[in-house]
């Protein structure tokens, strides 16, 4: 893992010597404390926001304790709706319980689908009732282009972000809730007797990084927010779409590097905050991009037939006759 590191940090390296040209999807990288902009690219473009939805659904579960309407020692019961999520998943039977806090571990650290829902009915009777929340406490934080409609980020058309909106999402869940932030920096945690390990490398390949949420689905392509603290000094980048895990990786540890290098600079002139960030023109609100659909649907087609050695001799076959053919 060492080994790993050093090549993902060299790499990001060599493109920090100029600011970080978008290669994927929609970018933002900001200061922590104050919420200024260091670098944004199509920060309004729509995407699909795949398991950062659970950073959501993670929020609501921090606001209910803290307000009394559930403690960290809640039952989770796994209802039939529950079990029934594709993975990832923890794959508790029907009508087992795990803590809140456990379920909390399970949704950050695994992006249990299956303990989303089983939280989202806990919290709030079921889970449309929970989604709507979602959706009020979105409007509440100034995300105006999001929309959800379920509380683990599995495909569907419906489900919308943006760059600026998760990074919205992050900076209300590190600022609200500062006492639960170690959650998202856990390299792993021990749920019953299941070990769950992150997805977040950058946790673990890049100094000082400390959270915060991966995503991935077909049509989203790899997502994360990412951040890391340095002389007191926390950055948060939010990456969408990029093609895989590694990619994502190098990427956000590119982002990281430019924002910390360009931190003091950034200081000594006027710039703009997350809220008020001016717009590229390309929000479309809460509905999806015809790009967005297009990805959805190419996702959805079927698989090409697998090669199997029958359909290649049938193929080498046909080869041989259309020689034959031609020398005739």
């Amino acid at each position: 893992m060492k080994g790993m590191a050093k090549v993902l940090l060299v790499c990001a390296l060599a493109w920090t010597m100029c600011p970080p040209a978008a290669i994927a999807g929609p970018t933002l990288v900001f200061n922590m404390e104050d919420g200024h902009v260091l670098y944004a690219d199509d920060p309004d473009v729509p995407w699909y926001p795949a398991s950062l939805t659970k950073m959501m659904t993670a929020y609501l579960a921090f606001e209910a304790v803290r307000d009394g309407q559930a403690l960290m020692g809640t039952r989770i019961i796994i209802s039939r709706a529950a079990r029934r999520q594709p993975p990832t998943k923890l794959g508790l039977a029907v009508g087992k319980h795990i803590t809140l806090s456990e379920a909390l571990r399970a949704i950050i650290i695994k992006s249990a689908n299956d303990v989303s829902v089983a939280i989202a009915e806990t919290l709030s009777g079921n889970e449309q009732a929970f989604i709507k929340q979602m959706n009020q406490k979105a409007a509440e934080l100034g995300m105006m282009n999001t929309h959800f409609v379920n509380p683990h980020g599995l495909p569907a058309t419906q489900q919308v972000t943006t760059a600026r909106d998760m990074a919205l999402l992050a900076q209300a869940l590190l600022r609200d809730f500062p006492e639960h932030a170690p959650l998202f920096a856990q390299v792993e945690a021990k749920v019953g007797k299941r070990v769950l390990h992150t997805h977040n490398a950058i946790i673990v390949t890049y100094p000082g990084g400390d959270g915060i949420k991966t995503g991935y689905t077909c049509a989203s392509g790899y997502n994360l927010v990412a951040s890391a603290t340095r002389n007191g000094n926390k950055i948060v980048a939010v990456l969408l779409g990029e093609k895989s895990g590694a990619a994502r990786t190098v990427r956000a540890t590119a982002l990281l590097e430019h924002g910390f290098k360009y931190l003091d600079w950034k200081a000594l002139y006027p710039t703009p905050r997350l809220e008020n960030l001016p717009s590229n023109g390309l929000s479309r609100g809460i509905e999806p991009s015809e790009a967005m659909l297009t990805r959805y649907r190419d996702c959805k087609a079927p698989p090409p037939p697998p090669k199997t050695a029958k359909t290649k001799k049938k193929r080498k076959n046909r080869k041989y006759s259309k020689r034959r053919r031609r020398k005739n």
